[in-house]
């Protein structure tokens, strides 16, 4: 099987190595994402916005890998507050109004300062 690495361009990439996503099998698995900007910057104090930009971020990683979100069949998303979920929930139903894609919500069990969501995905190829 052949599998490739995908590091979207503009999208924060910690230390040490680590994938934004790996496209394998006609699919792409995204890491779990946060909402950083290029420079490693937390976006948004809000889990609205940090949903909102780890969307983004993962939009653009699976662009480089030739697909959208269009094609996500399955998410996790990862709350350091569960009782954040109904502001999540409101921000996804934003991006996906329609056949979103099958997804689980789970409190993050690493707890990094500020940080409220982490996503991952998957989508077809």
């Amino acid at each position: 099987m052949t599998r490739t690495i995908i590091t979207a361009p503009g999208i924060f990439v910690p230390p040490p190595a680590y994938s934004h996503a790996i496209k394998a099998g006609g699919l792409v698995f995204v890491s779990g994402i946060g909402a950083f900007d290029s420079g490693g910057t937390l976006v948004g104090d809000t889990v609205t916005a940090q949903v909102a930009q780890a969307l983004r971020n993962i939009s653009a990683i699976l662009a480089a890998a030739g697909t959208s979100l269009a094609n996500a069949v399955s998410a996790t998303i990862l709350l350091a507050d569960p009782d954040d979920f109904p502001a999540a929930n409101a921000e996804w139903l934003a991006w996906f109004p329609m056949d979103p894609p099958a997804r689980k919500v789970v409190q993050l069990g690493a707890r990094l300062p500020n940080l409220k969501v982490s996503i991952e995905m998957i989508a077809a190829a």
